[in-house]
């Protein structure tokens, strides 16, 4: 299996959030959803859009590793990849825990309304997921 175009169109998946987000911060455009949509608010924004190029990085690393066969992201690690596991497995079902409780709080927004964060921090777990997957030997 190809480890690498996967990685990479997950990472661009979340480049593409960042950037979207970006143009609704700056210039608001009314064929994007409003600001209110893409955050919880609990992260201010500046420090939300570090966190977000940190984990970009992170990301793009690895996937360049995978991509190129070699490098430190794609030597077995056997043991990260079961920590990584678990946690992408805690992550994804925050994130089923948080969608729950939003559309009980805002049975106005169902099914799909203030649910950006909720899908990309679910497009970082898979990606968390595929990355232990590989150093577990699962896939």
């Amino acid at each position: 299996m190809s480890y690498g175009p996967i990685l990479w169109t997950l990472t661009v998946l979340l480049f593409g959030r960042v950037i979207g987000q970006l143009v609704v911060y700056f210039f608001a455009p009314r064929f994007l959803p409003p600001m209110a949509q893409w955050q919880s608010g609990l992260v201010p924004y500046p420090l939300l859009v570090a966190v977000q190029g940190v984990v970009l990085a992170l990301m793009g690393s690895i996937s360049r590793d995978f991509s190129r066969g070699s490098g430190f992201w794609v030597a077995p690690h056997p043991q990260l990849g079961l920590v990584v596991l678990w946690w992408s497995y805690l992550y994804a079902g925050a994130m089923v825990v948080r969608y729950v409780r939003r559309m009980v709080r805002r049975p106005d927004q169902r099914w799909l309304g203030g649910t950006i964060p909720i899908i990309f921090h679910c497009v970082v777990a898979a990606f968390q997921w595929i990355f232990a997957a590989y150093h577990r030997g699962l896939i």
